[in-house]
């Protein structure tokens, strides 16, 4: 239970760093970020895997490069379903999905190797 905890934390806190430093992504507040957050960690636990099956051959022919896309797609997916929801984050384009989803995945890998894993 601690370490969901620890990984929503960390999710949130990459995305309000992607707010703050990418042009195009934004959030209302911390409420929307947190809110967000659980949007992405819904999403990249059931949308991410199918995603990456389907796109598998690309992901080999690329050798791995295309996870980025990927990961951008995902953002802009959790972008989509935060405004079904009333949660203020947008996302405007592609390239903007991009950076932020390159500037998410740095973030989380540093801050999971910073903080304790729970174990």
């Amino acid at each position: 239970m601690m370490n969901l905890l620890v990984r929503f934390l960390v999710n949130a806190a990459a995305i309000w760093v992607a707010t703050r430093l990418v042009p195009g992504i934004e959030a209302g507040g911390i409420g929307s970020v947190l809110a967000i957050a659980v949007v992405f960690g819904v999403l990249n636990a059931l949308i991410k895997p199918f995603l990456k099956l389907v796109s598998c051959p690309v992901i080999l022919l690329t050798l791995g490069l295309f996870t980025l896309v990927v990961n951008a797609v995902m953002l802009m997916l959790t972008a989509w379903f935060g405004a079904k929801l009333g949660i203020e984050f947008r996302v405007d384009g592609f390239v903007a999905a991009f950076l932020g989803a390159l500037l998410v995945s740095i973030v989380s890998t540093v801050l999971s190797w910073l903080l304790p894993d729970g174990k």
